[in-house]
């Protein structure tokens, strides 16, 4: 299985927005890829506002590419949660997972 991980700021204002984004129109496009195995969203205050940490899983580095692209660095951003971010990674970090919850 392999994790993607991606991290993008927002300020306190727009958090609750983003968070409602993500949840109810981004993940749930998502799922319908084939290979998709879940997601994990983080949240935590910082200095300049809300960072945001998603990490989604996905049976292989194939899968990844239907959702990605071949570029799959490149991180997935569409244009609604670019509004409401004041930055973002340009790209995406992958790690084999090696243990996850039973």
């Amino acid at each position: 299985m392999i994790g993607r991980l991606w991290r993008g700021w927002t300020a306190a204002d727009k958090a609750d927005a983003y968070e409602e984004l993500l949840r109810n129109r981004v993940l749930p496009g998502i799922r319908r890829i084939e290979g998709y195995r879940g997601a994990y969203a983080l949240r935590r205050e910082v200095e300049e506002g809300v960072e945001f940490v998603t990490l989604t899983l996905w049976d292989s580095m194939d899968a990844v590419r239907r959702f990605a692209g071949e570029d799959h660095k490149t991180a997935v951003v569409p244009e609604e949660a670019r509004a409401l971010l004041s930055r973002y990674d340009q790209t995406s970090t992958h790690y084999e997972v090696v243990l996850a919850p039973d």
